[in-house]
């Protein structure tokens, strides 16, 4: 098996591998794994501070006491657009790896964190309009399609049998970026610094992760711009069955780490500096217990571990229902900071079903060997983007709920009630789909019914 080579492509610039075949186990052990690990390693920085300049907001608004003159539904509303923005912009970030290349993009990406964070530096003063601030919000929504483009890209490095680990690992050293900017926030208000500071330790920050990835990352040649795999994934059934679920997990993961603070300021009257020494902690255990996830979906099944992680989550919201109604602060801290880890456990285990699905209705359609490889690649690379976007816009959902639910009853109660009958329904359509014995395995071909096939319990 060939090397791969970095030598640059004739007819397009920049650092290219042009050959790249994972699934061969001899190509693996002596190239592959060791250039997919740098990637990866440089991937995790980029769309770690990706995600720490998305949830921005969600800090800066804990800075903004009643000298700027917001109102809590406002500040639910600021970042529910940003979430939005961030759930929106994946989709284009999504097929950006295969118009750029996966390093060349990740430059670019890293490079337009820095629009957000200067802006947000010009007018983080109180006196400053709410519609100014919004608009200044709306920028930091592009940091949170980073996690599209680093998902997409990582997914085309690493065999089937390591995505799970890989693509869990990738996500949640994204996903720690939102406790990272907490732990900095917290740190700045603690030494009397203002929002400034804060932003000011992230400019150099997001210079640095561009820089890194000129010098360290690669491109591979044969991931080509298809927009016929946006298409075919787009009217593909499992895509938005998954989104559904991924809604529950990550949209419940980024809805949560935008809300928690603004919840126990609002319900429990929490001071900013006492609800940061607080909301860091949910975010990074659910950052940290992501690649568990993928390692427990890789080892039991996807969908048997989203199954019983959605039992829990259920479960951990009905004690948050209870805590909320009692006013319990230590018990709905340490609720939401369950409820944080498992949403962790199936942020890994949905992400990992994804390409085993896609792998799975490949040898259904009769197609083996690297045909299977490419077409499961093909269609998980491109379904990746269109799930991560309808996932986070979860996050918009969970904030727009919590602004109801203040603005109805003064607590977050009524949201976290509607929050658990989607758990419960997300619980169902795992089962029904994917689990259930009567259930089909794949849709077959003739030519398919003969070879063994691949049931949505292992995925």
């Amino acid at each position: 098996m060939t090397a791969p080579s970095t030598a640059p492509a004739s007819s397009r610039g920049g650092r290219w591998i042009q050959q790249w075949d994972p699934e061969d186990e001899t190509f693996w052990k002596q190239t592959g794994e060791k250039v997919a690990r740098r990637n990866l390693a440089f991937s995790v920085l980029s769309e770690h501070i990706g995600f720490s300049i998305w949830t921005l907001w969600s800090v800066l608004v804990l800075f903004m006491g009643p000298e700027y003159g917001l109102t809590p539904a406002d500040k639910f509303l600021l970042t529910s657009m940003v979430t939005l923005v961030g759930a929106v912009v994946r989709v284009p970030y999504t097929f950006a790896v295969a118009v750029f290349g996966g390093r060349n993009w990740t430059i670019i990406s890293a490079g337009l964190l820095l629009v957000p964070s200067i802006a947000a530096f010009a007018v983080m003063k109180p006196g400053t309009s709410f519609a100014t601030f919004l608009c200044v919000g709306l920028l930091a929504g592009i940091g949170g399609g980073n996690f599209a483009s680093s998902m997409t890209n990582i997914n085309a490095f690493f065999p089937l049998r390591k995505k799970g680990w890989a693509l869990g690992l990738n996500a949640g050293g994204g996903n720690i970026g939102v406790a990272a900017i907490q732990l900095v926030a917290l740190a700045v208000i603690g030494a009397s610094g203002g929002p400034r500071v804060l932003l000011g330790i992230y400019i150099p920050l997001i210079v640095v992760a561009a820089v890194l990835a000129a010098l360290f990352m690669d491109n591979i040649e044969n991931v080509r711009n298809d927009t016929g795999a946006a298409k075919d994934a787009a009217r593909d059934g499992h895509t938005w069955i998954m989104s559904v679920l991924y809604i529950g997990t990550f949209g419940s993961f980024i809805g949560y780490s935008f809300a928690f603070g603004q919840v126990l300021t609002n319900q429990f009257g929490r001071t900013p500096l006492q609800a940061t020494y607080l909301t860091f902690i949910g975010p990074l255990l659910g950052s940290l217990i992501r690649p568990v996830g993928g390692w427990l979906a890789d080892k039991y099944g996807g969908a048997k571990i989203t199954l019983y992680n959605y039992v829990a989550m259920a479960a951990a919201t009905a004690v948050l229902v209870a805590a909320s109604m009692q006013k319990s602060l230590p018990l709905f801290v340490t609720a939401f900071v369950v409820l944080f880890s498992l949403t962790g456990i199936g942020n890994g285990s949905t992400f990992k079903m994804i390409p085993g699905i896609f792998q799975a209705k490949a040898l259904a359609k009769g197609l083996e060997g690297e045909a299977a490889v490419k077409y499961g690649r093909r269609l998980s690379g491109a379904s990746m983007g269109l799930i991560g976007a309808v996932g986070a816009l979860g996050g918009v959902g969970i904030n727009m709920a919590f602004r109801q639910s203040f603005l109805s009853y003064g607590s977050g109660t009524g949201a976290f009630v509607a929050f658990l009958a989607y758990y419960a329904l997300c619980f169902a359509l795992t089962w029904a789909v994917y689990l259930r014995r009567a259930a089909p395995a794949i849709p077959t071909t003739a030519a398919a019914e003969a070879k063994p096939q691949l049931s949505y319990a292992e995925v």
